[in-house]
């Protein structure tokens, strides 16, 4: 908004009605007096007024990696868990590495819990913002080992598709994890991928190509 002019009594009675109708703190604006008040002669005849120019300042957004930041520092308070956050600026993401003692309560089954922790991060960090990041959660390297798992896995099922020339069905896994073993396997010539099923419990099958 733009600034706004207000009188009264005396300066502090100015800036007061100001905070009144504007509905801020007073560390929320600026004021700059333009007259001081002033008794008129014998205190009664032409007195003038204090009257003062009001702007309110900007609200600075607050910074959605800091959001975060905070976010999981609360989380972890609230847990009684002693963990280091280390941050990385990432090309499509910010990458937030989790390193401290018994840390799989945080990764649970399949990193389903560090999953839904990364998801509430995001929530966080985005409310209000105005430029949306995406923030990735990891404990000690978990998802790179996990992605290596699932690759390998991928390579011995499809061998075994290839000698037994049926298919292969896998548990339910998260979009991400699926998408690791269709990535793993897209140039075996002889092997196609394909997902079926519902969330949560869909599946990725590997079959032979017809």
């Amino acid at each position: 908004m733009g600034s706004k002019e207000f009188t009264a009594k005396t300066v502090e009675e100015a800036v007061a009605a100001a905070l009144s109708e504007l509905q801020v703190t007073e560390d929320q604006i600026e004021y700059e007096v333009l007259e001081v008040p002033s008794k008129g002669l014998f205190g009664i005849i032409g007195g003038k007024p204090a009257r003062i120019q009001v702007t309110v300042k900007p609200v600075k957004k607050p910074d959605p990696l800091e959001v975060a930041h905070e976010f999981l520092r609360q989380i972890f308070a609230a847990m009684q868990l002693d963990v280091m956050i280390e941050k990385f600026e990432k090309e499509e993401h910010k990458l937030f590495n989790l390193h401290g003692d018994n840390l799989g309560v945080l990764i649970g089954k399949h990193g389903q819990t560090l999953d839904a922790l990364q998801y509430l991060t995001n929530l966080a960090a985005n409310h209000g913002a105005e430029e949306r990041i995406r923030v990735v959660l990891d404990v000690e390297n978990y998802r790179k080992r996990r992605e290596d798992t699932l690759s390998r896995l991928a390579f011995r099922l499809a061998d075994k598709v290839k000698r037994h020339h049926e298919k292969v069905v896998l548990e339910p896994m998260s979009a991400h994890e699926r998408k690791i073993i269709h990535m793993a396997l897209q140039d075996d010539a002889r092997i196609s991928t394909y997902s079926e099923g519902e969330e949560p419990y869909r599946k990725v099958v590997i079959a032979l190509k017809r």
